[in-house]
């Protein structure tokens, strides 16, 4: 029992990898919030969007920005202050942090000082997908956000035309029509695949079967939002 308190408790020069709701605030857990309650400071991406959550939760923190216009100088400023004693969660917009998302850099300079990196597990929209899909998740390959230009996607689906296991990636609203258009003709419209929109949010939505069935379904649904595309192994079947 005295490990799970001091759970609760920030240590001293320690980086805590704290991960947040992705839509419904009662995701985010216990832990993370004594954790973003305890520290002497919060990094993230935008101060807005996370002084919006901190506000929600009844909490005032010092906030600094760390996105990926400034994570490289960022990330060794805070390693500095670590190393100096100080305990510092890093966040990012929604979900978890370092997956597709800023936090990578300041764990990597952490762990090369030897400093202390606690990870504050919760939310992530990636295996939030992927565990109500229905497409196999004994083995899985997270790619992000695939190239914006239709060429490098269509090489992408060629090369693992064939992979042997589901396919995970995130995609722009702005993109999400003609990344399944690409996939039904590159890989054909039988290819079963999942999308699914704003996940735990009020509009969530999974579009699940066939490449063409889903091509038919998101003509007539709306297209705004954040997205998560899967891609079921060539022979899988629903």
């Amino acid at each position: 029992m005295e490990k799970e308190n001091n759970s609760l408790t920030p240590q001293p020069g320690h980086l805590y990898v704290v991960a947040t709701p992705i839509g419904n605030l009662a995701d985010l857990t216990d832990r993370a919030r004594a954790i973003l309650g305890g520290v002497d400071l919060v990094a993230c991406e935008d101060t807005r969007t996370t002084g919006a959550l901190l506000s929600r939760l009844g909490l005032r923190k010092d906030l600094t920005a760390y996105h990926e216009h400034n994570e490289t100088e960022a990330a060794e400023k805070l390693a500095d202050l670590i190393a100096a004693g100080k305990s510092v969660a890093v966040v990012s917009d929604a979900g978890t942090p370092a997956l597709s998302d800023p936090g990578f850099r300041v764990v990597r300079a952490c762990r090369r000082r030897g400093l202390p990196v606690v990870p504050v597990p919760g939310a992530s929209a990636l295996t939030a997908v992927l565990s109500a899909s229905g497409l196999p998740s004994n083995g899985f390959l997270y790619v992000g956000f695939l190239p914006p230009k239709s060429a490098a996607r269509i090489a992408f689906l060629e090369r693992h035309r064939d992979f042997a296991y589901t396919l995970a990636l995130f995609e722009s609203c702005h993109r999400i029509d003609k990344a399944v258009d690409e996939i039904a003709a590159t890989l054909g419209p039988a290819r079963v695949i999942c999308v699914a929109k704003e996940v735990t949010k009020l509009h969530e939505a999974f579009f699940v079967g066939s490449a063409a069935d889903v091509q038919a379904r998101l003509a007539k649904a709306s297209l705004k939002g954040e997205f998560v595309l899967l891609i079921a192994p060539a022979e899988f079947e629903l």
